[in-house]
């Protein structure tokens, strides 16, 4: 680091506060020992203060860690030779996650950009052709050095979709495995029929070369991905102009920008699932259809007719059994790969670095940087208190606001720490449990497909749901007024597929956001009644952007009701299912969102000054609303000020007609005071109510500061019991050649820290057998032995339908206790006869 990186350092370190030891390094407090009787006072966050700085080179992350200026590093470490260094390093630890994935990004938009070039990417065969020109398997070994696992379709190799079609999904990769030939061949035919020429091995469009223009990020191993790319796509006679970026300077381009502008034809994307997704029905309609999000990308998909009822009809999931909903996802997943405007690549293994005196419960998809428990576990070994400094590669990437901000993992991760939902994800098992509910009910009509695993809610079925007249079905944006199912369907009730009643704890109302405010009715109704707001052409804060996602949930909403206050109970009514119960509650589940910040966001928007969405900021050229950083905050602040000067609720209280029942005129004076203390004592306009409170940001620096929010509700041990994960190990033992007439027979150990697996933690164990093709010839279930053990004979004659050569058998186990699916191969050959017979005579006695 040369002086100036010193400089910068400690003056950030002086900024939030920690005291500098001689050298510019700062001793980070530890805390106090954390005796029985500390933990039970303690309430919140266990540890005092935490600040996120910029790091984005993942090969200091060891010595960082061993020097002890930092903690831990959100950035999921996909380098071998990093990950190496970190098993190695003493003061270094680290957790493996699975819910990371690297795709390729195609610009659909076309077959001319608005300057007149060729966007060959507008051709769905030539999209779905690039599947063939990628070798998965040299990305997943060479340039990932093992650390990540081929992938094709929409659905995680991590998640239980995946093993569920597991046969649906082999067929389909090996229908779209390596063929370059097949590939250049399809999109030759396609290049020729948009009017293009290939001249001296190069293509040509009126007269000129059509160079494609590949987005590669540069700030992980999607710099050799898309080098690798780009030589497949100059072999097959495209010029390709490499344009290297980091996150901030690619998402400018490819997500916030027009992609009729032609910036871009390709991008190396990655995502990361930041709960262990149980269904990925949802997948569909988030990545291939307008639904998925409001930027400009997602507007510009035009998925067939076909393709697109099917993804919204799985986003309901509207299926009247299960063998329709596996139907429906089979029939999904072929088409996705028919409309590739995304070609999945890789399943990342991400390597969560962390000091090895620092605890901190990672989540099995999303690792550190996705986990909902991290806010509420993170700690150091044996203490309580002290400060931590966190790595992170990118920092307040895109604004940040609650409606339609920042999507980046690393923003998202800061802000769920700022946040407290009514319910969390279990980090293995991605099955919700209560946080601010004491219990509920679940009723769902007859034929609807769902389950419960646990016993904080109850599950009952019902001929007929009909909803109540009284529940509130919509928002009259030109009226100022809710509107009822009673006055909606005046002739007929309404009915609908499940009801869910929330029953929160007692005193949820009392509770505080982090600037005092007490928790209102209106902070759980405001969001509600803008997201109608947005989606009406006749207000002013209407985005054509969220037009899509909101005619999703129209098809499914079917109203919902407060029946109480003291305690809260609210009542949904709804005919989307899931086939868990608990991630049921957890979507009819309100988000409450302080009312009095998003009014100021409202008034900005409404005046043409600032907008929620990206889609709308560009639209009209304004800023896109930030509430912590950048030319929002003056504007945000002479809003706030002309509140106090006119706190009625005609004024200031947005949709007053809705929310003046739920607002004393007091509160929204109370309200506004709290919110210009924060402000002036904390130079932004978040506020929470989660562990953790936005100190400060420092937005040039790179840099921002998370203190422990004292008046947090919680016991500061409320979530330590889900501090590790009891991932299931299998070994297989079997011949390795088989001769021709013998039976074989397989067996499947599965264990757990060297100890058989509980049967009770085991949903299943299935096997699929492959012939050398990798063409599946036979599945089942093996018998059990006993504890922790399996065992398969495959006779003669399915051995003899293989025939000649190497073959698989996969053994495929789903537990109870983590999400993850485990798999084990056993490979084997069978001999041809002859060979057999040979063989016999040489080892009989």
């Amino acid at each position: 680091m040369g002086k100036w990186g010193v400089m910068a350092g400690a003056l950030l370190l002086a900024v939030v506060g920690l005291a500098l030891l001689p050298g510019g390094r700062a001793p980070l407090s530890t805390g106090q020992p954390a005796t029985s009787e500390a933990l039970a006072d303690r309430r919140g966050a266990l540890i005092d203060r935490l600040v996120f700085t910029r790091e984005s080179d993942p090969g200091r992350v060891t010595g960082l860690l061993a020097s002890g200026s930092h903690q831990a590093f959100v950035q999921g470490i996909g380098s071998i030779p990093v990950y190496r260094r970190l098993r190695d390093t003493p003061a270094a630890d680290y957790d493996l996650a699975y819910g990371s994935s690297v795709e390729l990004t195609l610009n659909p938009v076309g077959p001319e950009f608005r300057d007149g070039r060729l966007n060959p990417f507008h051709v769905p065969a030539t999209r779905e052709a690039l599947h063939r020109l990628v070798d998965r398997e040299h990305i997943a070994e060479e340039l990932y050095g093992g650390l990540a696992v081929p992938r094709w379709l929409p659905i995680s190799t991590a998640f239980p979709d995946y093993a569920r079609l597991a046969e649906t999904a082999r067929a389909l990769e090996l229908r779209y495995a390596h063929d370059p030939a097949a590939a250049e061949a399809t999109i030759t035919r396609e290049m020729r029929a948009l009017g293009a020429t290939l001249e001296a091995g190069r293509w040509h469009y009126r007269g000129s070369p059509v160079t494609l223009i590949l987005l590669i990020r540069n700030d992980d191993e999607r710099r050799r991905v898309g080098d690798y790319l780009a030589n497949q796509l100059e072999d097959i006679g495209f010029a390709v102009e490499r344009r290297y970026r980091n996150a901030e300077e690619a998402s400018r381009l490819w997500i916030a920008g027009d992609p009729a502008a032609g910036q871009w034809h390709l991008y190396t994307g990655g995502w990361i699932s930041i709960v262990m997704q149980r269904d990925q029905a949802q997948n569909f309609s988030d990545f291939y259809t307008p639904r998925g999000r409001a930027e400009p990308l997602w507007q510009a998909y035009t998925p067939s007719p076909e393709f697109d009822a099917l993804a919204e009809r799985l986003e309901r999931r509207d299926y009247a059994d299960w063998d329709e909903r596996q139907a429906l996802m089979a029939r999904a997943l072929e088409l996705a790969m028919q409309d590739s405007v995304r070609l999945w690549l890789v399943d990342r293994l991400s390597v969560s670095a962390r000091a090895s005196n620092v605890s901190v419960a990672a989540d099995l998809a999303g690792g550190l940087a996705g986990s909902a428990l991290w806010p509420y576990t993170l700690r150091y070994e044996g203490r309580l208190g002290g400060e931590m400094v966190f790595g992170t590669p990118g920092l307040l990437t895109e604004p940040w606001n609650p409606i339609a901000g920042s999507n980046w993992i690393f923003d998202r991760m800061i802000t769920r720490a700022l946040a407290d939902p009514p319910l969390l994800p279990d980090p293995y098992t991605g099955l919700y449990r209560p946080q601010r509910l004491s219990h509920a009910e679940v009723t769902v009509a007859e034929g609807v497909i769902l389950s419960r695993s646990l016993d904080w809610l109850s599950l009952d079925r019902q001929a007929r749901i009909v909803v109540p007249e009284d529940a509130w079905l919509g928002w009259d944006a030109g009226e100022g007024r809710l509107v009822t199912v009673g006055e909606a369907h005046p002739e007929a009730s309404l009915t609908a597929r499940t009801r869910v009643r929330l029953h929160y704890e007692a005193g949820y109302l009392d509770q505080r956001w982090h600037d005092g405010s007490r928790r209102s009715v209106a902070d759980l109704l405001l969001p509600w009644l803008l997201a109608f707001e947005r989606a009406d052409e006749a207000s002013p804060l209407f985005d054509a952007a969220h037009q899509p996602t909101f005619e999703a949930y129209r098809q499914h909403f079917r109203g919902w009701r407060i029946l109480s206050t003291e305690p809260l109970i609210i009542e949904a009514y709804s005919d989307q299912a899931f086939p868990d119960a608990e991630t049921l509650v957890a979507a009819r589940a309100p988000q409450p969102l302080p009312w009095h910040t998003l009014a100021l966001g409202i008034l900005a928007e409404r005046h043409g000054e600032l907008a929620f969405s990206s889609h709308q900021a560009d639209r009209r050229g304004i800023d896109w609303l930030n509430l912590v950083a950048g030319p929002s905050l003056p504007i945000l602040r002479r809003y706030l000020a002309e509140a106090l000067s006119h706190p009625q609720a005609h004024h200031s209280l947005p949709f007053a007609a809705a929310l003046s029942p739920w607002v004393e005129e007091a509160e929204i004076a109370t309200r506004f005071a709290a919110l210009d203390d924060w402000v002036t004592a904390r130079g932004h306009f978040w506020v929470g109510d989660g562990p953790f409170e936005l100190a400060a940001v420092y937005p040039l620096e790179g840099s921002l500061v998370l203190r422990r929010f004292a008046d947090f509700p919680d016991p500061a041990d409320k979530w330590l019991a889900l501090s590790r994960a009891a991932l299931p190990e299998l070994t297989t033992q079997g011949p390795l050649v088989v001769a021709p007439g013998e039976p074989a027979g397989v067996r499947l150990a599965v264990t757990q820290a060297g100890e058989p697996y509980p049967d009770d933690a085991i949903e299943g164990v299935r096997y699929l057998l492959f012939d050398g093709d990798g063409r599946p010839m036979a599945r089942g279930e093996p018998r059990r032995r006993g504890p922790g053990e399996w065992e398969l004979t495959l006779d003669a004659e399915t051995l003899a339908a293989l025939g000649a050569g190497a073959n698989r058998l996969e053994f495929i186990l789903t537990s109870h206790w983590v999400a993850l699916p485990s798999f084990a191969s056993h490979l084997f050959a069978t001999l041809p006869a002859s060979a057999g017979e040979a063989s016999a005579r040489e080892t009989s006695p």
